[in-house]
Formats: C-alpha cells, structure tokens, sequence
C-alpha cells in the first residue's frame, strides 16, 4: 500500500507539471513517451522477439502524437512550419510503409515470428498512440491556448480515473455480485455501480469549478451534454478496463508492466483513458 502511495503521489506531481505546461511541447513529449512505451508493453506481453519490429514500433509510437495537429510544437515550432512537416506525406503512405515493413520483416525472421504478433505489434504501435494523440487534438479542440481543451481532457480523465477508484472503493465496502469473474474477479456489479456515480458526482465537480475559474465557462447546452454524456463515459471506461484485461489474460500476465510499482505498467494505468479520450473528442467535435 505505501508503495501504491508513493507512485500515486508521484503521478499526480507529474500531471500538475503536465497541466503547468500543457501549452508547450513538453506536454506533448510526456504523451508520446507514454505512447512508446505503452507500444513496448504490448509488444513484449506478445513474446514478440523480432528486433526490427519492436524498435520500429516504438519509434512509430513516440511519432504519432506529434502528428495530432500543426500547435503541438507551438512556440517552440510555429503552426506553419509543423503543418507543413506533417502534412508533407499523406498519412496513408506511413500507414502502408510500415505494414510491408513489418510483413517483410516477419518474412525474413518467419522462424521467431508470428503473423499474430505482427497483428499485435500493429495494433501497439498505431492504433494505441493513435489513441494518446487525442490528447493533443482535445487540447487544441477550439484552438490553440483555449482553455475549453484543458477542461475535455480532464473530462476524459475524470471519466476513467473516477471510475475505476469509485468502484474499488465501492466494491471493497459492499461488493458481492461478480460483474465479470472469467476476465476480472475482482471486480463487482455494486462496484461499478458506485464507480458510475462516483465519476458522475466528480465531473458536476469539475464543471462548476471549471465554470467559477475558467474565462469562458460553458455554455448551458455544452454543460447538459457533457453531464448528459458522464454516465456512458463511466460504463466506458469499464469497458475500457475489461477488454486490457482479456489482453492480460490471453498474454498470460497479471500486469503490463512495472514501471509504476504498485500500480504495473503505462497501459495498466492509460488502459481506460484510452476508450474515454477518443470518445470525448468524439463528443467535442460533434456538438461544439
């Protein structure tokens, strides 16, 4: 538990660091190295033992968030310039380079590796980022420096940290109905009852203290849309939750990683963020 402790209370002085600094490239460097070294995670659960693919996977995962809009290098690249060096190359071409690479790859190195792990290692090292460089899309979602993108990411958080941390606690005090007990045994219907209004009561939280503090609050249409929306993003999150969790147990492991002792690896802690960020992006462009 001290441990937990210890790594919980340092992840919260690296998002307050984060959050000081989220309208600089540093912002978007912290993302993508989560992003590379949620690919390597995946990749080495998959016993993937192919040299090339791994590093060209994790390589191809530190990029792909700086591709998620030309302000993510503001000021220390202006708007034109980067726009102009992620928009050089249609994103196609990347996306088609890298699957003959790596089927090329498992070609050559065909007695070490999988088609699956090849499937695996695509997956880790373009779908997942593809998920982190939301972030930097919801950051920017009505424009550079605005503060409304700030407020959706930590919607997108809240959603899933809340969650998880009401159901624990929920299920702890008065959990006895399994919810899924071939894929997480722990886990409880009460539980995820109270994770959903638990993660409910914090972002009523969060949008009034947004709405106090904020130069431009939102609106009553945007504020009854993202409440509107809070429950489904909490079931999200779970959902979140149980598919790394089928993942954990098809790679026959207990965590992702260990880079956070107490609390495993980046996909271990990221796993539900990644459903609830895409989703909130999802939500911002259609109805703002």
């Amino acid at each position: 538990m001290k441990q937990r402790l210890i790594t919980a209370f340092s992840l919260l002085a690296l998002l307050a660091v984060i959050v000081w600094q989220i309208y600089t490239p540093f912002f978007i460097i912290v993302i993508a190295v989560f992003s590379a070294v949620s690919a390597y995670e995946i990749m080495k659960c998959s016993k993937l033992e192919n040299k090339f693919i791994m590093i060209v996977g994790i390589i191809v995962a530190a990029m792909i968030p700086f591709f998620a809009n030309a302000n993510i290098m503001e000021p220390w690249v202006s708007a034109d310039v980067w726009f102009k060096v992620i928009n050089a190359v249609p994103k196609t071409v990347y996306l088609v380079v890298l699957i003959i690479a790596y089927l090329c790859a498992m070609l050559k190195g065909y007695s070490h590796t999988k088609f699956e792990q090849v499937a695996i290692a695509l997956f880790g090292s373009v779908l997942v980022p593809a998920g982190y460089a939301m972030f930097g899309l919801l950051r920017d979602v009505k424009g550079y420096h605005t503060q409304f993108g700030v407020y959706l990411i930590f919607y997108g958080l809240i959603a899933a940290l809340a969650t998880d941390s009401g159901a624990q606690l929920t299920g702890m005090a008065i959990g006895k109905t399994k919810m899924a007990p071939n894929i997480s045994p722990k886990k409880t219907v009460e539980g995820a009852a109270g994770g959903v209004v638990f993660s409910i009561i914090m972002q009523a939280v969060a949008l009034v203290l947004y709405n106090h503090f904020a130069y431009v609050g939102l609106t009553a249409k945007e504020a009854a849309v993202m409440m509107g929306a809070a429950p489904f993003m909490s079931v999200l999150s779970m959902a979140g939750d149980l598919s790394s969790s089928v993942l954990k147990r098809n790679f026959g492991v207990k965590d992702f990683g260990n880079i956070f002792p107490g609390h495993g690896g980046v996909m271990d802690r990221m796993d539900s963020s990644l459903f609830t960020i895409p989703v909130t992006y999802c939500i911002a462009i259609l109805f703002f």
